[in-house]
């Protein structure tokens, strides 16, 4: 059996869950405060990542015109969803870079719908 108190993190990381995760090297040793610190945070503004570019595109393209006890409970399940979603798939699979170009697409979209209306 290995040690416990060591973890290895991948080297094959998708670019952002790459650069949130720089500093951490080939493992994280938890008796070490300052490297589990590394690994907090990096998991945190990843996980701020995914959450706002899911709220764009939720914003972009499904978001209709809600009370607001019931857009906040939405926007509460979305947050919740997304933590362990990322927790997770967030350093397996591509969920920030996906998020941003359904985002971008959605965005666009919306745009060019707004310019048409308006003309």
């Amino acid at each position: 059996m290995g040690n416990q108190s060591v973890m290895n993190v991948p080297d094959d990381l998708w670019p952002v869950a790459d650069y949130f995760m720089q500093g951490l090297g080939g493992e994280v040793n938890f008796n070490n405060e300052s490297e589990v610190a590394l690994l907090i945070r990096g998991f945190f503004l990843l996980y701020l990542t995914i959450v706002l570019l899911t709220i764009l595109a939720y914003k972009f393209g499904f978001a209709k015109k809600l009370p607001p006890l019931k857009s906040a409970v939405v926007y509460l399940i979305l947050i919740v969803g997304m933590f362990i979603i990322t927790l997770i798939f967030g350093l397996n699979l591509p969920l920030a870079e996906s998020l941003f170009v359904i985002a971008l697409v959605l965005g666009v979209y919306r745009f060019r719908l707004y310019r048409e209306r308006k003309a």
